[in-house]
């Protein structure tokens, strides 16, 4: 079973409005089981409107217009369908009854044009607009591809399509099989890297789609099975994630798409009931003011240190300045003592370091996204990374940021502690 949703109105194709409209029907059908390969947008024209229905029906068993029901000179979807079809409108008296009780009600008067509303393609099922006024209708035929109007202020979209339109959708096709996403999210591999080691399973897909996606700072894995239960389908995306952990693995740091690497460390912080803190030269303040947005940090996180000058280094986090003139202010020596003092400032059981180049200029003869990142985690011996980044001023800021969360995702991951 598959269906095309049109999207109806000129301010679209301008931009001057978003189409949330397809997003949330799109959303629907994937719940029923019913396939969208094809979205369009199409203007207010008739001729072009017309010429989408067509090129949508050949295609397709269902095509869903939303837009383009109103009583105005431009809305003419219903009209232009009723043409395909064949068909004259006809008028739905409840609907009728609905838009002349509003207007006695309101005490305004009713122009001929609010008629229109009221209208449907004759041997449709009119739907109930509930939030509005303009019907909604389902058209079956036996010999071409079904219709569903719906109206495009997302208000009365959204409740009709959900209160009117699935039902009737779920009764005339069935529950079909239905498709299953799982979303693996990872950090330390670009899409390149990521998906050439994957290769073999993206070409040999079959029961389950890979599809990645790059973004800011991390790639994600959607994982999709199009199964009839699911726990059938879990069956399948539970085997292809094996394979992919088996190759990658490391870099996997969560779950779904509403998640992110800051919200998986907290998270694993307080399970673990594991203190926080960090002593930030470069960043100055972004790593605490990232792990701050999630909630529930401060059951682990008392505070922290910026400490951007090497005074403050000295008098916050108790660099000796022997070190920093010793080994400079970009080095090992300097991230290790600047963990090693905010952990013992606030007794806490883990702290992070930043200091390095956010540029532009490079310092101490170091090039610009220079970084090292200082650990002292419990009472193991407190290690730091040289990393380099590219990217301007705030992009190397936001990388560092990354790269200190991972390195603590990694060490409670490794803590054999956590795991009895």
């Amino acid at each position: 079973m598959q269906a095309e949703i049109i999207a109806v109105g000129t301010e679209i194709l301008l931009g001057q409005i978003t189409n949330t409209n397809s997003t949330h029907i799109a959303r629907g059908l994937a719940e029923l089981g019913i396939d969208s390969y094809y979205q369009t947008v199409v203007g207010d024209n008739p001729h072009r409107l017309a010429d989408v229905i067509e090129i949508a029906a050949r295609r397709n068993d269902l095509v869903i217009l939303a837009g383009g029901l109103g009583p105005t000179k431009d809305d003419l979807t219903k009209q232009t369908l009723a043409h395909y079809l064949n068909v004259p409108l006809v008028t739905d008296e409840a609907a009728m009854q609905k838009i002349t009780d509003w207007f006695a009600n309101t005490d305004k008067p009713m122009t001929a044009n609010n008629r229109l509303q009221a209208l449907y393609p004759q041997g449709a099922t009119p739907l109930t607009n509930h939030n509005g006024m303009a019907v909604g209708a389902f058209y079956q035929s036996p010999d071409s591809a079904d219709f569903l109007l719906l109206p495009g202020p997302p208000r009365e979209m959204t409740l009709m399509f959900d209160t009117e339109a699935k039902p009737k959708l779920q009764a005339a096709y069935g529950q079909q099989a239905q498709i299953y996403s799982r979303v693996l999210r990872f950090f330390g591999i670009g899409e390149s890297r990521l998906v050439t080691e994957l290769q073999a399973l993206i070409d040999g897909q079959q029961a389950v789609t890979i599809a990645p996606y790059a973004k800011t700072n991390e790639v994600t894995l959607r994982l999709s099975a199009q199964a009839a239960t699911k726990a059938a389908a879990k069956t399948e995306l539970d085997r292809t994630e094996a394979e992919i952990q088996a190759r990658v693995g490391e870099y996997c740091y969560g779950y779904g798409d509403d998640n992110s690497l800051e919200a998986v460390v907290v998270h694993r912080l307080i399970e673990a009931n594991l203190s926080i803190t960090a002593a930030e030269s470069l960043t100055a303040g972004e790593f605490q003011s990232t792990i701050g947005s999630v909630p529930g940090v401060s059951a682990v996180f008392p505070g922290g240190f910026v400490t951007y000058a090497n005074a403050a280094k000295h008098q916050l986090v108790n660099v000796a300045q022997a070190t920093i003139d010793q080994a400079g202010v970009v080095s090992e020596a300097t991230a290790i003592a600047m963990a090693d003092g905010a952990k013992h400032q606030l007794a806490t059981d883990t702290a992070l370091s930043f200091t390095g180049v956010a540029g532009p200029e490079a310092l101490e003869g170091q090039p610009a996204g220079t970084v090292w990142i200082g650990l002292a985690y419990r009472d193991q011996p407190t290690v730091a990374y040289e990393y380099h980044f590219s990217g301007d001023r705030q992009k190397v800021r936001e990388r560092t940021v990354m790269a200190g969360l991972d390195l603590l995702r990694r060490a409670l991951l490794a803590d054999t502690r956590l795991a009895k």
